[in-house]
C-alpha cells in the first residue's frame, strides 16, 4: 500500500489569508491575553517588516505600523483540517486526520482511477494551490512514515521498504516523532540519528523506554499498523467568512461568495454529491441575518455555475444594512448524475449545458419566470399546455401532432399565401367550463415553408385565424 501525507504548516494563517482580497498585505495572527498579545504566525509581507512569530504586540508596532492583524484561531485550524479531509474524500476512501494540521490518506489503490503518481500529484497541488493553501507532500509505505518523512521533504516518494530505511534513517531523534523526554534521553546516550537507534539491541530499547516508543518504531518501519479514525463526510456544509470592515454593495461582497462557492463545491466533489439548495446568510451588527435562498431544480457543483447562480440570487437583494459576516449553508446534498455528452460534441466550448442556462434564467429573472411545460387532457390548444416546475421530461402524445409555440392573440391568415397540407381536424369542447368552441384545424404551409395551426369557426366560411407554428 501506498500511502500520502499532506502538511499544512500555515494552515491557521492561510485559512485567513484565502478569505482576504489582498493576501500579500502584511498580516499578523495574535494569541495571548489582553494584556500581553503575541505575534504566533506571520505572513511573507509581515516577516519584510521585521516582524517575527514570538514577538509581542509591543514591539511589533515599534517595528511598524503597517500591518493588520486577526485573531489566532485554534477551532478555525480543525474546521479547515475537517475541510481539507473532505475534499481529499475524493481521491481515497481511507482519510486521516490523526496528525495535526495534516491529513493522510492511503492512495495505492486509486492509482487506476487518477493516473500515475506525478499526475496526481500534480492534481493535488493544482487544487490545493486554488484553494488557497500551501503545503508540502509525501508518499511512502505507510502513513508514520509519510507523516514523518514531510517534516524534512517535500515531493519526495518512498517506493519500497527497502528506500523506506534509507530516507528514515539519517533522519534526527528529535524529528521522527517521539516525545521530547524520549528524544533528549537519546541524545544524552549519543544516539543522535534514528539508524544509530535501529543499531541498538531491542531488549535495550524495551528496558530503559517505555513500550510506546518500541511500537512508535515499528509503525514507523511498517511492522506494526497504525490504527487510523477514518474521515467520513458530514451531511451538511456550514462555512463562515467574517468580512474586514462592514459592507453595503453587491460588488464587495462577490470575492467572499466566489470563494464560499468554491469550498462548496470542493466539499461535494469530496463526498460525490450536488446540491440542490442553500441559504446566502448576510450577517449585520444587531439585526436578523439577510437570508438569501438559492434553490436549483437539479443537483449541481460545479463552482462557477454555483457562484453565478448564488450572484444572480444576491445582485436581486438590497442591502439594507452593512454586513459583518457571510456565511453559506447547505443541507440538501442529494447524489449528483452528471450529464451525458456525446464524444463528439460540436463547439462544447462554446455551449452552455440546458440546466445551467435554465438555472441563469431562474436566478436573474426569477423562479416564476423559467418553467418547464407538461401536456393536459384538453383537446383545445389553448388549455392542452400547463406550466411545471418539476425536472421531469414531458411525455409526449402518441400519433397527435400539436404546435409547440401558441400566439398570445389568433392571427388572421391570407389564404392566398398559404397552403393545406392536412385537415380539417374538428375540435368541439370546452361546454363545462364557459369556453365551448366549435373549430376546423387544418396543418397549413406558408411561401417561406414555415407549418402552422390554423382553424376555422364551424358553420362559418370567414378567414383562417393562425393560432400557432410547427418547429
Amino acid at each position: 500500500m501506498r500511502w500520502v501525507c499532506i502538511v499544512f504548516p500555515q494552515l491557521a494563517l492561510d485559512a485567513v489569508l484565502r478569505q482576504r482580497t489582498d493576501p500579500d498585505e502584511p498580516l499578523a495572527l495574535l494569541t495571548g491575553p489582553a494584556q500581553r498579545r503575541v505575534l504566533q504566525a506571520v505572513n511573507a509581507s509581515a516577516r519584510a517588516l521585521g516582524l517575527r512569530p514570538g514577538q509581542s504586540m509591543t514591539a511589533a508596532q515599534a517595528l511598524s505600523k503597517g500591518f493588520v492583524t486577526a485573531e489566532y484561531d485554534v477551532a478555525g485550524i480543525e474546521h479547515w483540517q475537517q475541510f481539507l479531509a473532505a475534499w481529499a474524500y475524493r481521491f481515497s476512501a481511507q482519510v486521516s486526520v490523526h496528525y495535526p494540521r495534516a491529513v493522510v490518506f492511503e492512495i495505492e489503490s486509486s492509482l487506476g482511477l487518477f493516473g500515475n503518481w506525478a499526475q496526481l500529484e500534480a492534481r493535488l497541488r493544482g487544487e490545493l494551490d486554488e484553494l488557497g493553501f500551501r503545503h508540502r507532500i509525501v508518499a511512502a509505505p505507510n502513513p508514520v512514515a509519510a507523516r514523518i518523512l514531510a517534516n524534512a521533504h517535500d515531493g519526495l516518494v518512498v517506493p519500497d521498504d527497502q528506500a523506506l530505511q534509507h530516507h528514515l534513517g539519517p533522519l534526527p531523534v528529535d524529528r521522527i516523532g517521539l516525545e521530547a523526554s524520549v528524544a533528549t534521553a537519546l541524545s544524552r546516550m549519543g544516539l543522535r540519528t534514528l539508524s544509530q537507534v535501529q543499531a541498538l539491541p531491542r531488549q535495550t530499547l524495551a528496558r530503559r523506554f517505555e513500550a510506546q516508543v518500541l511500537k512508535h518504531l515499528d509503525a514507523l518501519f511498517g511492522r506494526r499498523r497504525l490504527a487510523l479514525a477514518f474521515y467520513l463526510p458530514p451531511d451538511r456544509f456550514d462555512v463562515r467568512i467574517e468580512l474586514n470592515f462592514d459592507v453595503q454593495s453587491h460588488q464587495a461582497l462577490l470575492f467572499p461568495l466566489r470563494r464560499l462557492t468554491s469550498d462548496l463545491s470542493a466539499f461535494l466533489c469530496g463526498r460525490d454529491s450536488g446540491v440542490q439548495r442553500f441559504d446566502l446568510h448576510l450577517e449585520h451588527a444587531g439585526l436578523p441575518d439577510s437570508v438569501i435562498k438559492v434553490g436549483l431544480l437539479s443537483a449541481e457543483r460545479d463552482p462557477a455555475m454555483l457562484f453565478e447562480l448564488a450572484r444572480g440570487r444576491l445582485e436581486q437583494v438590497q442591502v439594507e444594512a452593512p454586513v459583518r459576516g457571510f456565511r453559506l449553508r447547505a443541507e440538501d446534498l442529494p447524489a449528483f448524475v452528471p450529464q451525458a455528452q456525446a464524444l463528439f460534441d460540436d463547439r462544447p466550448q462554446q455551449s452552455l449545458p440546458w440546466e445551467q442556462l435554465r438555472e441563469r434564467l431562474r436566478a436573474r429573472l426569477g423562479d416564476d419566470a423559467v418553467h418547464g411545460l407538461r401536456f393536459q387532457a384538453d383537446h383545445r390548444p389553448e388549455c392542452a399546455w400547463q406550466a411545471r416546475d418539476d425536472n421531469q421530461r414531458c411525455p409526449g402524445l402518441p400519433g397527435v401532432q400539436r404546435p409547440g409555440w401558441l400566439l398570445t392573440e389568433p392571427q388572421a391568415v391570407h389564404e392566398a399565401s398559404t397552403r393545406i397540407l392536412m385537415g380539417p381536424e374538428r375540435i368541439e369542447s370546452g361546454w363545462w367550463d364557459g369556453d365551448d368552441v366549435r373549430r376546423d384545424y387544418y396543418l397549413i404551409e406558408t411561401r417561406t415553408g414555415q407549418h402552422g395551426w390554423a382553424y376555422r369557426a364551424v358553420g362559418e366560411d370567414g378567414p383562417l385565424w393562425l393560432q400557432g407554428w410547427f418547429a
